[in-house]
């Protein structure tokens, strides 16, 4: 359907896990489910980092540890797997954040240069039931996200591990270049999956244009490089539509229906994302505009795309 501009945001607010996939409304709770308390056992093996490694390598080695320790683990070992083992990663990710890195008086130019690992960090190669542990929970995570709710939520199971406030669609038809047509450009709803990621996404096009560009204008004014961080894609109702998952790079368009289809999500809460979403990932996307707390007050959000009104929630 669409491509997307680039863009970036905070984690906001985030409301309790929906009971079922496809539940009309969500309980709102103002804290998350208590981490599970796993008892703590000896790797397998462990690696000591050589040297630093940046966010422009990062993938390269990462994959070059995969590959080493995959032959001898009792285990298929993958870069997720590897990642949710070593979580403190997934931490160092997503404070390569423009707008973290600012808060700490740090301007980043080009995020590529930001280091994710240093010499003498060390990884740990999970024991075989961690292993297991980890797969079961990744092979039980799903994607939900409610339109007019701006929230999108990773849930295991029946509980919400995170919880990010996104960007949806904008409410018109525009002309998009790259498509030579005009496009509608909400968010559809419906249920699929991660079919495709971009780890190093460098082919930025603006979609009513149909021109390339390298650099953003952040929300401060300051322009920099496109930062490197991946992109997801779903498949809805077995149509592939164009409406990406990624970050963005102006927090200030968040909770708003401000893109041209896509899911926009904080820089930081991309990098989560991608760690707890791999391809296969099932993805729901929602328009529930009724949400009932704990104590059975309902709040009915905004009809941002008057769906309601017309009794249907895709047009």
């Amino acid at each position: 359907m669409l491509g997307c501009l680039a863009a970036l945001g905070y984690l906001l607010s985030c409301h309790a896990s929906p009971s079922q996939p496809a539940t009309a409304t969500l309980p709102l709770a103002d804290t998350l489910p208590p981490a599970r308390v796993v008892p703590a056992t000896p790797p397998l093996f462990t690696l000591v980092v050589p040297r630093e490694i940046r966010v422009k390598e990062y993938f390269r080695y990462i994959d070059s540890v995969v590959r080493q320790f995959d032959t001898i683990t009792p285990y298929p070992l993958t870069e997720h797997l590897l990642v949710r083992a070593n979580p403190w990663i997934i931490d160092t990710l997503a404070h390569t954040d423009y707008y973290r890195q600012k808060q700490r008086g740090v301007f980043v130019y080009d995020q590529r240069k930001l280091p994710v690992l240093h010499p003498g960090d060390t990884l740990i190669i999970p024991d075989t039931a961690s292993a297991r542990r980890l797969s079961a929970q990744i092979a039980n995570t799903w994607i939900d996200i409610n339109i007019p709710e701006y929230t999108l939520r990773v849930v295991e199971g029946q509980d919400t591990v995170q919880c990010m406030t996104v960007r949806v669609g904008q409410n018109k038809k525009r002309f998009q270049e790259a498509l030579g047509r005009s496009a509608d450009l909400r968010t559809r709803t419906g249920v699929g999956k991660i079919i495709r990621i971009n780890r190093e996404p460098t082919l930025f096009v603006d979609p009513h244009t149909g021109k390339k560009f390298t650099h953003t204008k952040r929300d401060d004014g300051q322009t920099t490089l496109m930062p490197l961080i991946p992109w997801l894609e779903p498949e809805i109702n077995g149509v592939r539509l164009g409406q990406m998952i990624h970050p963005t790079t102006n927090p200030e368009t968040l909770a708003r229906a401000y893109s041209n289809g896509c899911v926009g999500c904080g820089e930081g809460d991309a990098w989560r994302l991608y760690y707890y979403a791999p391809v296969g990932t099932k993805v729901v996307i929602r328009y529930d505009l009724t949400l009932i707390g704990p104590a059975g007050d309902t709040t009915v959000l905004p009809d941002i795309y008057g769906w309601a009104k017309q009794n249907v929630h895709q047009k």
